[in-house]
């Protein structure tokens, strides 16, 4: 297994990894799925991604098995004195086997590369096993919420939804002294 950098040609197999793991009977196959939550459409279009690896603010990074296939990926934003984290896709079938701890392993090696402090995150309020797994892995609620950004195409809520935010904070080796 290895962590790279994502690049144009991963779009299609981005597209296709993360649609699979978020939406419709499949993503179904493994715990993080927001099948039940939106019914229908897609989690992302082929632009969207096309954005996220083209941008100067942000990076896709994508987990490599030993044959070369992309089994997770994960979107990383410089936003302030964080990194914005999203997009966290593990392969339905290979879910709760490390790779997700893994990814964000590297999304924090990645942060403190940039010399942010913390790295942020939006999660739908109701997904409580999903929250539960982030705060075992250091992250925390802020207090602070989003309104769901419906859009058509990308699915039908069956019910109301919006974000809570959850951050966590990193160790920096960089200790500035201004004396």
């Amino acid at each position: 297994m290895s962590i790279e950098l994502a690049k144009t040609d991963d779009i299609a197999e981005l597209v296709e990894l993360v649609n699979s793991a978020y939406r419709g009977e499949h993503s179904k196959k493994g715990w993080t799925h927001e099948a039940d939550l939106l019914q229908g459409g897609v989690r992302v279009l082929p632009e969207d991604v096309k954005g996220m690896i083209q941008s100067t603010e942000s990076i896709v990074l994508k987990c490599l098995d030993d044959q070369g296939r992309i089994i997770g990926c994960v979107y990383l934003k410089e936003e302030g004195d964080h990194i914005y984290l999203g997009m966290l896709t593990v392969n339905p079938l290979l879910q709760g086997g490390g790779i997700g701890k893994t990814l964000l392993q590297a999304a924090e090696a990645y942060a403190l590369e940039k010399n942010k402090i913390a790295i942020e995150m939006t999660v739908i309020s109701v997904r409580d096993e999903l929250i539960n797994w982030y705060i075992r892995n250091g992250y925390q609620p802020t207090g602070r919420s989003a309104p769901f950004p419906y859009r058509p195409g990308y699915g039908e809520p069956s019910q109301e939804l919006s974000f809570i935010v959850l951050r966590k904070e990193l160790a920096t080796t960089s200790t500035a002294d201004n004396t």
